[in-house]
């Protein structure tokens, strides 16, 4: 793998964004979409994810290999007035043919880094229970909430449960 960089990312990394979130639902990914996604749905998806960006009520991080984007993971920041301290992570994908060299990883301790310095003591994730990723975030400290089942359909058909995982980043404030 080339040099890896994560940096927040805006509207111009749309139609790559797009390209990723089909590829991962074509492999089986679970990130809301069914297999063929269309383009012009993913494009949406990621016009209105990074005009929430701009808006300030999430941040979109991008893992780039070589200055090629590979890879993302959103920081949802936009919670209830009850609940300042908390952040919510959304879409972590990586591109199939870019995976199983630590973008995803590189990408979710950037995304806690963040969440930390914006105050945010206390994070939350759900993952599919067949094909999720779980392993790589249990690898990373996260506790898992417990599973519902029969909770969305696969991509490609077929229903999975989902695995709801949170992590403490500090105390509560």
């Amino acid at each position: 793998m080339g040099e890896l960089t994560i940096r927040p990312i805006g509207p111009e990394a749309a139609p790559r964004l797009a390209e990723i979130l089909a590829q991962t639902v074509a492999a089986g990914g679970s990130v809301h979409f069914m297999d063929p996604t269309p383009m012009d749905q993913a494009q949406a998806y990621w016009a209105k994810a990074l005009a929430g960006a701009q808006a300030g009520d999430r941040v979109v991080l991008g893992g780039f290999v070589d200055g090629w984007l590979e890879g993302t993971v959103t920081l949802y920041l936009d919670t209830p007035p009850n609940q300042p301290f908390r952040a919510e992570i959304w879409k972590l994908m990586v591109a199939p043919e870019a995976r199983r060299q630590g973008i995803a990883r590189k990408l979710m301790i950037a995304a806690e880094a963040l969440a930390v310095e914006r105050g945010r003591t206390l994070l939350n994730l759900d993952t599919a229970t067949e094909g999720g990723a779980a392993e790589l975030y249990e690898s990373l400290g996260w506790a898992l909430s417990g599973v519902i089942p029969d909770y969305a359909y696969k991509p490609q058909g077929g229903l999975t449960g989902t695995a709801i995982y949170y992590k403490r980043m500090g105390p509560p404030r």
